[in-house]
């Protein structure tokens, strides 16, 4: 049968070349990809040992699509995220909310032999994206997964809101472009200065620097609170600034607990919500408004190699990466 370049996680943490196979006929709505671009999510780092195909931030162009395919053609230019597939007939599914779905596929759950890290891949055309022109496959790659999480988190918000984005990393560089685009009040918050600047460029109204502080101050409290810091935040700064009502949204993916403080979160009814990645319906629509408002990833790349992809792994785990990482075919 034929086969394809994969890269696996491994128990060195050293991801190493395999190959998987594919099948010699594509049956249903699968669709054969060549993979162009893949981004580098802080989740990837939590699989690095195991014995699974690494990546789930694809942009690919299709080569081959099944006989129940319907609307990609070969030469298309897709992308996909953390999931891949659900059952398509449970009321998550039916409302939209499908990653919710109790038969979904997620990353690091199933197919496991298929992943963004690699030199092809094989997917259900229900689960691909078309990626608008004026978005490049570096830039979309990061969309798949960074930008999904952010959308997601930020679904629902209106205009006179006010926003806080506590972190400037791979996803709150995001969050802060959409939120602004979405015409929100945006207030940053980042432990030092250093990253102020780059932060109001990005469309930030107010940057917050909290180290040291014992009391922080705002124009106006926030309405929605996006944590994508890789630290605990200190809710006896945050919870003082917070609007009576407001939501929290914890992005960072931690295997930890999620603190808050009980009597504050009953007084002030706030909302501690937990969120996935966005649904396809707002996968679509995170892909339209990031090219119609020029919302780019800052990204570094690296090869596509074991060696490219270690390195690039090993800097994302110190900390280092320019926001986001970008895996590239050689």
């Amino acid at each position: 049968m034929p086969s394809f370049t994969v890269f696996k996680g491994h128990e060195s943490g050293k991801p190493v070349r395999s190959t998987t196979t594919r099948p010699d006929a594509l049956t249903e709505d699968y669709v054969l990809l060549r993979v162009t671009a893949s981004g580098l999510c802080g989740s990837d780092l939590h699989y690095r040992r195991a014995d699974m195909v690494l990546g789930h931030e694809g942009v690919g162009i299709v080569e081959a699509v099944g006989p129940s395919a319907r609307y990609l053609k070969k030469g298309d230019r897709v992308g996909w995220g953390y999931e891949v597939d659900s059952c398509g007939h449970c009321l998550e599914c039916l409302q939209g909310t499908e990653t919710f779905c109790s038969d979904r596929s997620i990353y690091g759950e199933h197919n496991l032999d298929q992943g963004s890290f690699a030199s092809h891949a094989v997917w259900r055309e229900s689960f691909l994206h078309r990626i608008p022109d004026t978005l490049s496959d570096a830039a979309a790659a990061p969309l798949q997964c960074g930008g999904a999480t952010v959308f997601q988190a930020l679904y629902g918000i209106k205009p006179t809101d006010t926003v806080g984005i506590l972190g400037v990393g791979g996803l709150g560089h995001l969050a802060i472009q959409f939120a602004a685009r979405m015409g929100c009040r945006v207030v940053v918050l980042s432990g030092s200065e250093r990253k102020r600047e780059e932060a109001m460029k990005l469309g930030a109204h107010e940057f917050i620097a909290t180290k040291g502080a014992t009391k922080l101050s705002v124009s106006t409290p926030l309405d929605r609170l996006l944590v994508t810091a890789a630290v605990a935040p200190n809710w006896g700064l945050l919870v003082p600034i917070l609007a009576k009502q407001a939501a929290i949204y914890p992005l960072t993916v931690d295997m930890g607990n999620f603190e808050i403080p009980y009597l504050a979160l009953i007084v002030n009814g706030i909302h501690v919500v937990g969120s996935l990645v966005a649904g396809r319906a707002l996968h679509k629509q995170m892909l339209e408004f990031a090219a119609m408002h020029r919302i780019e990833p800052i990204t570094e790349t690296f090869p596509m190699t074991e060696e490219g992809i270690t390195e690039a792994m090993d800097k994302l785990d110190r900390g280092e990466v320019y926001y986001r990482a970008v895996l590239v075919p050689q």
